[in-house]
């Protein structure tokens, strides 16, 4: 068994999980017209080691120039191309409470590649909305839509109970590729990919790292204070 799991297209999946943190460091680069990049500045802006970038790089076929560094144009070029960002993905959302309209909404996705297309939700006083210009359809219209313009990427925004059914159905109508913001497991055939957004399980993971700095706190100060009352029993018995 391979100890790094391979995407479909022959890069680590760790690779790939990383190549969109690096092109949002390129694009602040770019934006203040940055030419070049060396492998060292470029992993402190993207919060990694020098060594795993130049690898992660080189999986892309990009080497950099030694004593020059990376074309940052170009590299953007690489990344995006590889990303698969160089054509603009129907994205359809189903379920649009806060979170949804807050994705609808989202101006990012547009200048990343991907078109918000299609809005969908079953509560009746949802539907007929506009949100972000585009009309929320009743779920049943899925079919229809997708008929019409193929989509591909769904985005559930529901809650868990409904969630697996309208992954269900988006997968029916031919959708390969889902963006989970239900907290719960989608099952899914084998050539559909699904992503998990969890903000609570980030959050734990971020109370966890807390509670161990505020331990680590904790023991200074005790360790501090254990030091300060022995200098002052030795100094007293001197």
């Amino acid at each position: 068994m391979k100890d790094e799991q391979v995407s479909r297209r022959g890069i680590p999946e760790a690779t790939v999980a990383r190549l969109p943190v690096y092109l949002r460091a390129l694009g602040a680069l770019a934006e203040r017209d940055t030419v070049t990049v060396s492998s060292e500045e470029l992993a402190v802006a993207a919060g990694v080691n020098s060594a795993k970038l130049r690898k992660d790089l080189s999986h892309l076929g990009s080497y950099g120039v030694r004593g020059v560094g990376y074309d940052v144009d170009y590299l953007v070029y690489q990344i995006s191309r590889e990303l698969g960002l160089t054509q603009d993905w129907p994205v359809a959302i189903v379920g649009i409470g806060n979170l949804g309209h807050a994705l609808a909404g989202y101006a990012g996705f547009a200048t990343r590649g991907f078109e918000v297309v299609a809005l969908f939700d079953t509560d009746p006083k949802v539907v007929g909305e506009t949100v972000a210009g585009l009309p929320v359809r009743p779920l049943d219209d899925l079919e229809e839509v997708s008929a019409r313009r193929p989509i591909s990427i769904g985005v559930v925004a529901t809650p868990a109970g409904p969630a697996q059914q309208v992954c269900d159905r988006l997968v029916a109508a031919g959708v390969r590729s889902v963006l989970n913001f239900a907290p719960c497991v989608l099952n899914v055939p084998d050539d559909v990919d699904v992503r998990k957004v969890d903000l609570s399980t980030e959050l734990q993971i971020l109370a966890f790292h807390e509670q161990r700095k505020a331990l680590a706190r904790s023991a200074a100060r005790d360790a501090a204070a254990t030091l300060a009352t022995r200098t002052l029993a030795a100094g007293g018995e001197a």
